[in-house]
């Protein structure tokens, strides 16, 4: 009987010793690659892959992955892998919810394998990085007169749909045939009588290609609820722009002025208060006429003629006095929806 005792002891010992022995192997050699993570906007989630290769000529099971996402964005993800042919590269799709804007970094997956027998784990820390960009809210504005009567108090298009209907001299950008309802005041008369037939000019007009700058001031302290209502604001009204053909640009302390809606919408989900440029060199505002964003009233004393600006204040704030403001904008109230905000008209 003591015999048995022993051959079973020895059996048992010699199997967790197996067990060990090929668990620290399963976590050492498994090739693990992370996918890129495709951007999304606040609120969506990201998708997040891994790639698992088991490079060896022996099979392996009882494989689980542990990804230590931020807690932001979730709880460690647990995934598991029963069974794991040699040379078998198998695909970890899980889903993370990002409920704010920002540029999210981790580096630490943990694998653990009870490889063959299930008796023991063993675990090992891999590095392998990992990268995610979660873009602000973009509201889908349908007018923004904020936008539309910036720098003057018409907006260039609207000139341009004047300059054609009233003048009776301009560029000529062609000659063409009389059609019904032409003007008659751009009736070419030289034209007609050279082609027998009445002529009309086509005036050169302009339909787009206004310069807009938004600028976010974040080089004072805010709230962080109002700060993120005011990054929400600054990538919707770039959008906006965008989609009325404008040339518009994003300012900030930090990154000067930029262009191009992926290098904006990163800028954006990572910016924060408080920031200056990486030079700490004195920080200059455009000088054209701007859309400006910030919680200090004082700022908007400084702007150039024609701005606008979009104000969030904390509700102990001093009243904005309007002396030597030359310009007209909107204050945000936390009752009103940041979207009905900036469709509001503005009073000229």
């Amino acid at each position: 009987m003591a015999g048995w005792l022993y051959v079973l002891s020895g059996t048992a010992l010699a199997l967790t010793g197996l067990n060990i022995f090929i668990a620290s192997q399963t976590v050492k050699k498994l090739k693990i690659k992370r996918l890129p993570i495709e951007p999304i906007s606040a609120g969506d989630e990201l998708l997040i892959e891994l790639a698992l290769t088991n490079p060896t000529k022996s099979g392996k099971n009882f494989v689980e992955i542990v990804d230590h996402l931020p807690f932001m964005l979730s709880k460690p993800v647990h995934s598991s892998i029963e069974t794991f042919a040699p040379q078998e590269t198998k695909k970890i799709t899980y889903y993370a919810k990002a409920p704010t804007r920002g540029i999210y970094h981790w580096y630490n997956l943990e694998v653990r394998s009870a490889s063959p027998i299930g008796l023991f784990y063993a675990h090992k820390i891999r590095n392998v990085e990992a990268r995610a960009i979660v873009y602000p809210q973009i509201l889908p504005l349908k007018n923004c007169p904020l936008i539309d009567y910036i720098g003057n108090e018409q907006t260039q298009q609207k000139q341009s749909e004047k300059l054609y209907h009233n003048a009776t001299e301009g560029v000529t950008k062609a000659i063409r045939q009389y059609r019904f309802g032409d003007p008659p005041r751009l009736i070419h008369w030289r034209s007609s009588a050279r082609f027998g037939e009445l002529q009309v000019r086509e005036l050169e007009t302009i339909t787009g290609g206004q310069e807009v700058v938004i600028c976010l001031d974040n080089s004072q302290d805010w709230h962080q609820e109002l700060f993120e209502k005011a990054v929400i604001a600054t990538a919707s009204l770039y959008f906006y722009c965008s989609r009325q053909q404008l040339d518009v640009k994003l300012w900030t302390p930090k990154t000067g002025t930029i262009k191009g809606n992926h290098v904006v919408l990163e800028a954006l989900a990572a910016i924060q208060p408080l920031e200056t440029n990486n030079n700490n060199q004195e920080v200059i505002k455009p000088t054209q006429p701007l859309v400006w964003l910030s919680n200090s009233s004082h700022s908007l004393k400084s702007l150039p003629q024609g701005s606008r600006w979009v104000l969030f204040p904390l509700e102990n704030d001093e009243p904005m006095g309007e002396q030597n403001i030359v310009s007209s904008g909107l204050i945000y109230q936390p009752h009103n929806p940041l979207e009905n905000l900036l469709q509001k008209p503005l009073k000229l």
